[in-house]
């Protein structure tokens, strides 16, 4: 097995690593930055988030320079991505960190651009990841480390904006700034794509 593959498989090794960091209550213990709490949990779940989001990087990198493609990449690559931001997600939702509705937009988008990508691959082709897919995903790991570094719970779990303090506006904004990038950017997968949903030419 070629190293980019390797690295998928970390990834994806790591996922249920990332979300028993936070089952696991001796590691429930805070220390103080920047006059903020942070958790230790929080912490090492931030670090192990961050690894597996960089071996994506990393493994795409190796794979574009040495010309690596292999079926098993094309499928399991995006598969441990999206599995890495769902577990992400729907982990932040269970530490009220953000409320359902985002997730469920931000997974709705990744399995129907996952059902894209695979219908490309069974007509022999390789759809290339696009410039707004890439600022989406920036911005979905960007807001899922500051969630998870700040410990930021709302009071509120259904809304956002409902606290007003400079950190809560801050990740707020991101969630937005996520949501709209993800939209975005499966609205662009379906109008280039569009051909192969429809099964034309």
């Amino acid at each position: 097995m070629n190293i980019p593959n390797k690295l998928t498989l970390l990834r994806i090794f790591l996922i249920p690593v990332f979300v028993l960091v936070f089952y696991l209550s001796f590691l429930d213990q805070t220390i103080t930055i920047l006059n903020h709490k942070i958790s230790w949990e929080n912490i090492i779940g931030v670090i192990i988030f961050s690894i597996a989001a960089y071996t994506d990087r990393l493994d795409g990198h190796i794979a574009r320079k040495n010309n690596i493609v292999t079926t098993f990449g094309k499928f399991m690559d995006p598969l441990a991505d999206k599995l890495l931001v769902a577990s992400a997600f729907i982990m932040a939702v269970e530490l009220h960190l953000m409320p359902a509705f985002i997730p469920i937009i931000i997974i709705a988008r990744e399995f129907m651009v996952t059902g894209i990508r695979l219908l490309a691959i069974s007509d022999g082709k390789v759809i290339a990841a696009s410039s707004l897919g890439k600022i989406k995903t920036v911005s979905q790991i960007v807001l899922v480390i500051v969630l998870f570094v700040f410990d930021l719970r709302s009071t509120n779990n259904y809304l956002i904006f409902t606290q007003f303090d400079f950190l809560h506006l801050v990740a707020d904004s991101l969630m937005v700034i996520a949501t709209f990038f993800t939209v975005i950017s499966g609205l662009d997968y379906l109008r280039k794509n569009k051909a192969i949903i429809l099964l034309t030419k």
